[in-house]
């Protein structure tokens, strides 16, 4: 693969916007799809193509790669009336780089084979930060010699691009990660309200964790949100419910993940638009 193969990108959210700005600035051809057409304009202005529906994405590109919330956006890209699967094309390499179901991959991939296409669950951990400084840890699933032609094209955007197993392996990978994710950040936000309701400042433990052998980057980073007042969502609450449903979907059964899935649902309903620190907020009252 060349920076010469034409990428189509579909999602330009706020992870999907930063990233498809990857492969313009390694100048790869870029057409972009997104539902809400005002999403669209940054990256026309920087060079990129746009196309009306996906169907015409996929005729005029070599490789289109998906950034969506949830598996009904996915469905709706693929089937939808003017989706992916209406094109008469084979040949094409599909890249979802959605966190979703690994269910919906399988059924999607098999699809894309009946078409003589290809389609590889990729989704990556790390959030806006690193999708800026193409510091995305990617992990693939699906056919290892369609993951090895595309590998170039992921370390562009990533700084780790790894191919762990079948169709679905990807999306399986993905929720034990933000499985754990959760568990770190309830763990942050109790321990910090405990240690404040007795008389111990945020900023003092975090200073305390960044030099013992738990302390990490991730702690820094949301610890200083909650110091700071600042609950912009990089990663929302009600997305990382969706990726623990999700996770309890694949068999998360245990106690942790059964105590997370009921808090951060909880948390939800007041402050899902936020970042899923917020739950500091909502475990504090």
């Amino acid at each position: 693969m060349t920076n010469t193969t034409k990428i189509g990108w579909i999602g330009l959210g706020l992870m999907g916007n930063p990233m498809s700005q990857q492969l313009l600035k390694a100048g790869y051809p870029l057409m972009v799809y997104n539902r809400h057409k005002d999403k669209e304009a940054e990256l026309k202005q920087q060079g990129a193509a746009t196309a009306s529906t996906p169907k015409q994405l996929i005729q005029q590109t070599d490789v289109v790669i998906i950034m969506v919330t949830d598996d009904k956006a996915i469905r709706e890209i693929f089937t939808g009336e003017d989706g992916l699967l209406r094109a008469d094309v084979s040949g094409k390499t599909i890249i979802n780089m959605s966190t979703v179901s690994p269910a919906i991959n399988k059924e999607m991939a098999e699809l894309c084979t009946q078409q003589g296409n290809h389609l590889l669950d990729a989704p990556v951990s790390g959030s806006v930060k690193q999708a800026e400084t193409a510091q995305l840890v990617i992990m693939a699933g699906g056919d290892a010699e369609v993951f090895e032609n595309v590998k170039p094209l992921l370390e562009t955007i990533g700084k780790l691009a790894e191919n762990v197993g079948a169709t679905g392996s990807g999306n399986a990978a993905k929720l034990a990660i933000n499985t754990l994710l959760s568990f770190y950040t309830q763990g942050l936000a109790e321990a910090l309200i405990l240690a404040k309701n007795n008389g111990i400042e945020p900023e003092t433990l975090l200073n305390l964790l960044s030099n013992t052998a738990i302390g990490n980057p991730y702690i820094k980073l949301k610890g200083d949100a909650i110091v700071n007042n600042n609950f912009k969502a990089a990663f929302s609450l009600k997305n990382i419910v969706k990726d623990l449903q999700l996770s309890q979907d694949i068999g998360l059964n245990t106690p942790l993940g059964q105590t997370a899935l009921k808090t951060f649902e909880q948390a939800s309903t007041q402050f899902g638009d936020e970042d899923l620190i917020a739950i500091y907020k909502y475990l504090d009252k």
